[in-house]
């Protein structure tokens, strides 16, 4: 758990440290990080923005997989879609859930929804067109399309793909 200000400090090392050890994933604890900064939980999270996002670059760095902090007013569930909104914006793999009502709408707002899995596939098709052999850039469905893109959109397809064989 990324938990104090010395492990958000420290985040990088931390991430770096992982070869060769156990350590797969970083979970947030912002509740915790709230008591230890005396930073106020407000429904924007600013003042974690630099943690959230720093931790969530380490663990990219590294190979990790990043799993955003609890949502603590479970009687908010508007509140509970942003947060996981805000979660997917930032870039983490997931969020920690305390109570069974938030996993519907997590697994909703986190996981690509069709429009989204439709348009990886769309552009990994069109890099995997012969006619592209070697294009670094391509216009797809009327948007630029570089490689990272591609990239990006194997990811996407890759947890489409896991989340529904664990459907099935």
């Amino acid at each position: 758990m990324i938990e104090t200000p010395l492990a958000i400090l420290s985040v990088g090392a931390i991430a770096a440290a992982q070869a060769g050890t156990r350590l797969s994933a970083f979970v947030m604890g912002t509740n915790d990080l709230a008591k230890e900064t005396g930073a106020r939980l407000t429904v924007d999270r600013a003042p974690f923005w630099y943690a959230l996002a720093s931790s969530v670059t380490a663990a990219r760095a590294h190979g990790l997989t990043v799993i955003d902090g609890v949502y603590n007013d479970i009687a908010n569930p508007d509140g509970f879609e942003a947060a996981c909104q805000q979660a997917l914006d930032f870039g983490f793999d997931g969020k920690t859930l305390i109570h069974p009502s938030q996993l519907e709408p997590c697994n909703r707002l986190l996981a690509p929804d069709p429009a989204e899995i439709a348009h990886a596939r769309a552009v990994i098709e069109a890099f995997a067109d012969p006619a592209n052999a070697g294009k670094g850039v391509l216009k797809v469905e009327g948007r630029m399309a570089e490689l990272l893109h591609r990239d990006m959109a194997l990811r996407t397809v890759a947890i489409a793909e896991a989340i529904a064989a664990m459907e099935a």
